[in-house]
């Protein structure tokens, strides 16, 4: 059986999405994938003096990680997309991301890859279903496979998101991941490495 490939493409604007993509990336290994971890460029979109600094604090100290590119995706047999919640939707640079593959789903080389998703909010029920929501009507038109965790493990009744894995940072942006958190990340690329891997079998 060949050994999966998952990318983990994500945009971080305070450091909270970087951290659980990291942790998605580990769990994606101990599940046997060949992972690629990769940002999309950080752009500032939030207004405010707080935001603008948490913006720039992350940036200074996060760990050096490549961009992002159409390759990575074409590359993958699974993908995580992983962007903090924007009014209920995902953040524009991902967006933008997503929107300059167009060539690539011209060419059918987006179809028939298994995606998911983690997400990241202020508040509780600060628009993180529809942000993983509003993901997946992306990945339809893909032609891709959505494999959300579901209610599959009994951490899913812990952290209660059946729709892919979050997490809530708090008014400052800097709650850390909780072991609730984690266990979601560590299931959700489990889970998305197991499927990808039956598929491709």
């Amino acid at each position: 059986m060949n050994t999966v490939k998952l990318a983990i493409v994500y945009y971080s604007a305070t450091g909270t999405i970087d951290a659980m993509a990291r942790r998605a990336a580990v769990a994606g290994e101990k599940a046997g994938a060949d992972v690629r971890l990769r940002r999309v460029a950080r752009q500032a979109t939030t207004g405010g003096r707080e935001a603008t600094d948490a913006q720039a604090a992350h940036a200074e100290a996060a760990p050096t990680t490549a961009d992002a590119t159409a390759d990575d995706i074409v590359w993958a047999d699974a993908i995580l997309f992983g962007s903090p919640t924007r009014y209920g939707n995902i953040a524009g640079q991902l967006k933008t991301f997503i929107d300059s593959l167009g060539p690539q789903w011209g060419q059918g080389l987006l179809a028939d890859k298994v995606y998911a998703g983690f997400t990241s909010s202020q508040t509780l029920h600060g628009g993180q279903e529809s942000t993983l929501l509003a993901l997946y009507n992306t990945i339809h038109h893909f032609g891709g496979i959505v494999v959300a965790p579901g209610y599959t493990d009994p951490a899913k009744f812990v952290d209660g998101n059946p729709y892919g894995a979050s997490h809530v940072t708090g008014a400052n942006n800097d709650a850390p991941l909780t072991d609730a958190d984690n266990d979601a990340l560590d299931h959700l690329a489990s889970r998305v490495v197991t499927v990808a891997g039956r598929l491709s079998s």
